[in-house]
């Protein structure tokens, strides 16, 4: 049951607007040189947090369309009538939310590094942080998409939450791409905690949408 559900997650966002991310992504790492000034030493010394910044961004654009439609049109109930757990709907959608949002991010990090005129170590260490990353990225999404379902301005909502819980991330997440010791690590296991327990906050949230 949950293999059809991540497939027709995957299936939703590519035909909605799965670009957007991404393209809000190359946007934020494209103004970048506007603010800072084009100093190639000062951009290249900054490469890895603007990514991050970049990214996590970009996750909170498809907040409202993860959760919110399935909701209203009482998916979410022939799920649990279908006898798929709650934890188990949210892992899915975590897991088809980031086939749609993860690689495509990676993809777009080569461009993003030739603006930011990253070289191949610095583009390599961008990597490697942001394929960590990007699921606990999009596990927070999916568990504050259902915290905020049903509520007047989720969406803005949505990304005051979403924010502040993912600064442990950003900031490992940054210390990796920039080559700080024993930062990757960190970033490892903070993603793990979090990609871990988002199911379970996810599902707690769309057992209260029944109540």
């Amino acid at each position: 049951m949950t293999g059809p559900l991540i497939l027709r997650e995957v299936r939703r966002a590519l035909s909605a607007a799965a670009w957007l991310p991404v393209a809000f992504f190359l946007l934020v790492v494209a103004i970048l040189p506007f603010a800072v000034g084009p100093d190639p030493r000062l951009l290249a010394r900054i490469a890895g947090g603007a990514l991050w910044i970049a990214a996590l961004t970009a996750a909170l654009l498809p907040i409202e369309r993860l959760i919110e439609p399935d909701r209203a049109d009482g998916v979410l109930d022939q799920l649990m009538l279908a006898g798929l757990t709650d934890e188990l709907t949210a892992a899915a959608k975590i897991a088809g939310h980031w086939l749609t949002f993860g690689p495509l991010l990676l993809l777009a990090s080569f461009p993003a590094a030739a603006l930011l005129g990253m070289d191949a170590s610095s583009l390599g260490r961008g990597l490697a942080s942001l394929a960590i990353g990007t699921p606990a990225l999009a596990a927070l999404a999916v568990a504050v998409a259902s915290l905020t379902a049903g509520l007047r301005g989720s969406a803005a909502l949505g990304g005051l939450l979403l924010l502040p819980l993912a600064v442990p991330l950003l900031i490992f997440g940054a210390g990796a791409a920039a080559g700080e010791s024993g930062a990757i690590a960190l970033e490892a296991a903070t993603a793990l905690f979090i990609t871990a327990g988002a199911p379970f906050a996810g599902g707690a949230a769309l057992k209260s949408l029944r109540s």
